[in-house]
């Protein structure tokens, strides 16, 4: 009897979920990119591409989602 193994989801739908939770409570986030640069800001706006930062007295940054490390909430 052979077994089959199932594929993890392509997408669990949280990530959207979470981020728009971010974006509506406007929470200070600190994105942590993959060259290793920090940046804080709260998110304004998001898609399946890429994340829009908003910063006090800075310019705004899109940012590629696959340049992301981390999203980590400041308290």
């Amino acid at each position: 009897m052979s077994k089959t193994k199932t594929r993890a989801p392509e997408s669990t739908l949280e990530e959207a979920k979470y981020l728009r939770h971010l974006a509506d409570h406007q929470v200070v986030v600190r994105v942590k990119l993959s060259d290793n640069q920090e940046i804080e800001g709260t998110i304004e706006f998001f898609d399946e591409s890429f994340v829009r930062l908003t910063r006090q007295g800075q310019p705004n940054l899109f940012l590629f989602k696959h340049d992301i490390k981390y999203i980590m909430e400041m308290k």
